[in-house]
């Protein structure tokens, strides 16, 4: 029985050197016979010994004593009388051949991120580099955040390395090293069926995936939504973050479909209580209320919880010399009379309850 622990020097020494016809470049087959923190020796047969720097085993390549590997042959004399050799090349190589054909079947793929910068993912598939950019992101994980918010965009970013992903081949250019992945790409067709299962007026149920300043992103079944933030509640909403937070699960009222979108409400799933509460009020009426807003043009006056009301400027006399910034100071309460009240427009229009 041949002795199982034999040295490299009687390897190089029983290797047939007339048999080593190996040549730059050439992609061979070995197995592996050990490896070391910085190095893994391959066995080439007749063909002598292999010399594999860990730098060249590839980016989270697993193999093991015994395991038959292909490699690219780098250079064929070194000073040790092996040849030094590149997994990493010949599986990026074949990786390339791969890639070409998932990118013309259109297939989905699955893979994992190894990395995360500010504009995506870096994705190893193969042996082949390459990058998933947030825009080519599903609306599950799209990082709906402010957009000078970059610190928690990577955040979010970071949470997906190590995450199984099915992505589509977007681009592939061997002579440029791009490949570049599409996670939308691969859920679209999904999409579209449920897509044509919504209609307008139909209730929703989805979790907040990001909330900014005009509004707040749902991911509906993949599908994004946006609730606006005049869509949010029948009162004035100034900040959406008051009323909804990151990972809450809300209902919405599908309001318009877009390609690749849904416009949503929150408020129109309830009573607007402006209608109710416009019926307390009729035109001739006295009424108090408090200056919220001065504009150019006139003043908004809350008179009720729900209604806000107007003093046009032309209700301030002086022929056009008025300026309510004089007339009005924020938050003070006064007395005034309903002039008119629109219940299609939703407004109610005042005059100065003092005015001679």
């Amino acid at each position: 029985m041949a002795n199982a622990k034999l040295t490299m020097d009687d390897l190089l020494a029983g290797a047939d050197t007339s048999a080593k016809q190996i040549t730059a470049g050439e992609v061979i087959t070995g197995t592996v016979l050990s490896l070391k923190k910085h190095e893994v020796l391959i066995d080439l047969g007749a063909q002598g010994v292999g010399f594999v720097p860990r730098r060249e085993v590839g980016f989270s390549r697993n193999i093991a004593e015994g395991d038959e590997v292909t490699a690219s042959v780098v250079d064929t004399e070194l000073d040790n009388g092996m040849s030094l050799l590149s997994l990493r090349k010949a599986a990026k190589d074949r990786g390339w051949e791969e890639v070409a054909a998932k990118l013309e079947a259109g297939d989905i793929i699955e893979v994992q991120p190894y990395d995360a910068n500010r504009g995506g993912l870096l994705v190893e598939y193969e042996g082949v580099r390459g990058f998933l950019p947030v825009s080519q992101l599903s609306a599950e994980h799209y990082p709906r955040v402010g957009s000078s918010d970059k610190d928690e965009i990577l955040q979010r970013l970071n949470n997906l390395v190590g995450k199984d992903m099915k992505v589509r081949i977007l681009d592939a250019d061997r002579k440029a090293n791009k490949l570049i992945f599409s996670e939308k790409e691969a859920v679209k067709d999904g999409l579209a069926e449920r897509f044509e299962k919504l209609a307008i007026g139909d209730e929703v149920e989805g979790v907040a995936t990001g909330v900014v300043d005009f509004g707040v992103f749902v991911n509906v079944e993949g599908i994004e939504g946006l609730v606006h933030i005049s869509e949010i509640s029948w009162e004035r909403v100034n900040n959406p973050g008051e009323y909804v937070k990151v990972g809450q699960t809300i209902k919405a009222k599908i309001i318009a479909i877009d390609k690749d979108r849904l416009s949503l409400s929150m408020k129109q799933l309830t009573q607007d209580p402006w209608l109710t509460e416009v019926e307390n009020f009729s035109k001739g009426d006295k009424v108090e209320g408090t200056v919220t807003r001065i504009t150019p043009f006139g003043a908004f006056v809350q008179i009720s919880p729900a209604i806000e009301a107007l003093v046009h400027i032309s209700e301030l006399g002086g022929a056009n010399a008025a300026d309510p910034e004089k007339v009005f100071t924020l938050n003070e309460r006064k007395e005034f009379v309903i002039l008119d009240i629109d219940k299609d427009s939703r407004k109610i229009s005042l005059g100065l309850g003092n005015k001679k």
